[in-house]
């Protein structure tokens, strides 16, 4: 089959790689119809190479049809159109029975001290092959994917169950909005889009979307979303005051993570270690703190007294500074976490069944292109070309 393969820092390449096959009862083999290129996808592609192994397959938002079931995932039938959440997770174990999909105690990688494991994400979360391919094999199927219509529809009405969605959802749902409150979003990228367009449908009395690209803040507006180009305030918190009663917003999400603009001397470090040995590479990643934190310092700074900051955007620092007083003093709650895909899915499933789609998720995808032309289509989403907000890749 062909799959999109990690080579080396900026370096991806389409390739021919062995079929999947099933390997324990619990899986399944999915013939991918339609996969995504994640901003977490950027951090492979840029800065976390100490943990990939040349010819790793990437990938972690897919979906297709079942075209093989092992015997343990007899609830699946071949010829099911499904979505496969990133996260790998058996449904039955304490932390999945808690909510907790992400912390499945069944994939944990322990040897790495991590959570769930992950596809088409390092050796960090398992190594597990990924996405941007044309088959998937699927571990822990009895549970993992989810069954949609096969009503003729595009797969991009469905496909943003693999993780755009769930963890839009969980950064609302984390961000504590109260009834009527105000949120502002850091970052509007693909998951700042829909945690915007949640927050709104959720009930938000003013949702404020922070961003530096044009294509970003008009998609935004599109959708009533009030927006605020950084570049062109020069007080962004007094801004920020003056749309939320002159006491900051009572909830903000970080929808950007370790790759935020504004952070020249870390993006400098990243670089740097993205350039030493892996066995250098990895503790200075893990230990020394490489994180660019403009994103996370913005949220922080935006939220009122006694407001909650919601993380989804991904962080790989250990010893990063926080400021421990400023959230101290002004009582703010902090709340982060990897999407727990499947417990947000009978809430999301409603929403883009129908024709309403209040959340807009035909309108997300900004380029279609075959998964030949993945390589262009990484250095187009990291450089921001083009427009582009989000990229699927079809590997038909």
């Amino acid at each position: 089959m062909r799959a999109l393969t990690w080579q080396g820092r900026e370096d991806v390449r389409a390739e021919t790689v062995p079929d999947p096959r099933i390997e324990e009862p619990t899986d399944a083999i999915v013939r991918v119809t339609s996969t995504a290129i994640c901003g977490s996808d950027l951090h492979l592609y840029g800065v976390l190479g100490m943990y990939l192994d040349k010819g790793d397959v990437l990938g972690h938002e897919a979906m297709g049809v079942v075209e093989e079931v092992g015997p343990g995932a007899a609830r699946l039938n071949v010829g099911d159109r499904v979505v496969v959440p990133f996260g790998i997770a058996c449904g039955t174990c304490w932390m999945c029975t808690h909510g907790l999909m992400s912390q499945c105690e069944t994939t944990q990688v322990r040897a790495q001290d991590k959570g769930a494991a992950l596809f088409g994400y390092t050796k960090l979360y398992g190594q597990v092959p990924g996405g941007q391919a044309q088959y998937l094999r699927v571990p822990q199927a009895q549970y993992g994917p989810v069954v949609v219509p096969d009503d003729g529809s595009p797969d991009e009405r469905y496909l943003y169950l693999s993780d755009v969605l769930p963890t839009a959802w969980q950064a609302v749902e984390y961000a504590h909005v109260p009834p009527g409150g105000t949120v502002v979003v850091v970052g509007l990228g693909p998951i700042g889009q829909m945690s915007a367009r949640i927050a709104a449908h959720r009930g938000a009395s003013r949702v404020i979307g922070l961003d530096l690209v044009k294509e970003r803040l008009a998609m935004a507006q599109r959708h009533g979303i009030d927006v605020i180009d950084v570049t062109a305030v020069d007080d962004l918190e007094a801004a920020v005051r003056d749309l939320t009663g002159g006491r900051g917003a009572d909830s903000t999400i970080d929808a950007v993570g370790m790759e935020a603009h504004g952070s020249t001397g870390a993006a400098s470090a990243q670089k740097l270690a993205g350039f030493l040995p892996d066995a250098l590479a990895r503790p200075v990643i893990e230990k020394a703190g490489v994180d660019r934190l403009a994103a996370l310092q913005t949220a922080i700074q935006l939220a009122r007294r006694g407001g909650t900051v919601s993380i989804s955007g991904v962080y790989g620092g250990a010893v990063d500074p926080m400021p421990m007083m400023d959230l101290f003093d002004r009582q703010i709650t902090l709340r982060m976490g990897q999407a727990n895909v499947r417990r947000w899915v009978d809430d999301l499933l409603p929403l883009i069944s129908g024709d309403a789609d209040p959340l807009g998720v035909l309108d997300l995808r900004t380029h279609r292109l075959p998964l030949e032309q993945a390589p262009k289509a990484y250095a187009m989403f990291q450089a921001k070309e083009d427009g582009c907000i989000k990229v699927v890749l079809d590997p038909r």
